[in-house]
């Protein structure tokens, strides 16, 4: 994690007054690789300038080629797990969140862990004996930096089992919190472990956020066998997934204000109002509730302050999760989100100063 520097360690740090344990990820914990490219190299591996795919064999040799190169960044990853930190970091109160997932028994894993205890989140690993700790690979190319290719070798992360919530000290988690964010990388591993904390979270009156998180995981989200969306409070994601997602739910319309209204509309247990938000880059947020769509600003950077867009929406999200967690109006979620966002834009993948200097007006 970066240093604050001088100035930072002056500040005082302030703390949320929230229960702790308020706040659960469950997600792919991993390693990133961070590595700028160029375009022929993105072409090279058959890879798009801005998505996010699961490593095939055919990405085999990709991982060993960014390795090998001089000017390659290593930094504890995962998307949910980086929301999650980003959200504790804000919070400032010592486990006031927590984290589950699975990881190899190595030094990665080591790794993450020891970097969730300096930061105060609460991660309960479940580790499987035969798998190396996952690893992401984020390919940053454009004139900017402003693209980034993930390319994931799921590694332990793929054998987390929905059992592993059965164990006592991991399900207290689960009963402690209040609020849940899952990413949709989850489904191809453990469907069974979202829907678990899925039926928890609207038996107790709770709140499930969620990510559709890439293009090729909204097959689950509009599937109406599996039912996930009656579940889901919140659901956010970028304009290509929500195309995606529209498509397969047959809302017959690519326009973004619509889709995020009827995504809204979508039926759910229980008697709250689905919010939804659709990012697009620098373009402005759209979201919709209660029949009504508004537009949220993005609050711009200067291009010459950013070093590395790889782990900007995580960040996003950990902002955002950290007030809503705290009842604040969307308006403050989505400001503090922006103050994340642009906070990691600074520096490279997700890390950030030791406190941050965030305020409402």
């Amino acid at each position: 994690m970066a240093s604050a520097g001088s100035a930072a360690k002056n500040k005082t740090k302030k703390t949320a007054d929230v229960p702790e344990g308020v706040l659960l990820g469950l997600g792919n914990p991993l390693l990133d690789i961070i590595v700028y490219a160029e375009e022929r190299f993105l072409k090279k591996y058959n890879l798009e300038a801005d998505n996010a795919i699961i490593a095939k064999e055919e990405h085999t040799k990709l991982f060993k080629e960014i390795i090998e190169r001089k000017k390659t960044i290593f930094l504890n990853g995962g998307a949910t797990q980086n929301s999650i930190r980003v959200a504790q970091w804000l919070l400032g109160k010592p486990s006031a969140t927590s984290f589950i997932g699975c990881v190899g028994n190595d030094n990665m894993a080591d790794i993450l862990r020891e970097t969730a205890k300096v930061l105060g989140v609460n991660v309960q690993y479940q580790v499987n004996e035969f798998h190396n700790t996952g690893v992401c690979a984020a390919i940053i190319t454009g004139k900017d930096n402003e693209n980034r290719s993930l390319v994931t070798k799921l590694g332990a992360a793929h054998c987390f089992t929905a059992n592993f919530l059965d164990k006592p000290n991991v399900w207290e988690l689960v009963e402690k919190a209040q609020y849940y964010y899952i990413g949709g990388f989850v489904f191809p591993i453990s469907k069974d472990a979202i829907m678990k904390i899925a039926e928890h979270a609207v038996k107790n009156n709770k709140t499930l956020i969620m990510n559709l998180s890439a293009t090729f995981l909204c097959k689950y989200f509009s599937n109406s066998d599996l039912g996930i969306m009656q579940y889901v409070d919140v659901l956010i994601g970028n304009e290509g997934e929500f195309l995606t997602f529209a498509e397969q739910s047959g809302f017959n319309t690519e326009d973004v204000e619509e889709i995020a209204e009827k995504a809204a509309a979508l039926p759910m247990k229980g008697h709250r109002e689905r919010i939804v938000f659709i990012t697009h880059g620098k373009a402005p947020i759209v979201f919709a509730t209660g029949g009504k769509v508004f537009r949220a600003e993005i609050e711009p950077i200067d291009r010459k302050k950013i070093v590395d867009t790889n782990g900007c929406g995580d960040a996003f999200m950990g902002g955002f999760l950290a007030q809503l967690v705290q009842n604040k109006p969307i308006e403050e979620c989505i400001h503090c989100g922006n103050y994340a966002a642009r906070t990691v834009l600074q520096s490279y993948g997700c890390s950030f100063p030791e406190t941050p200097d965030y305020e409402w007006e």
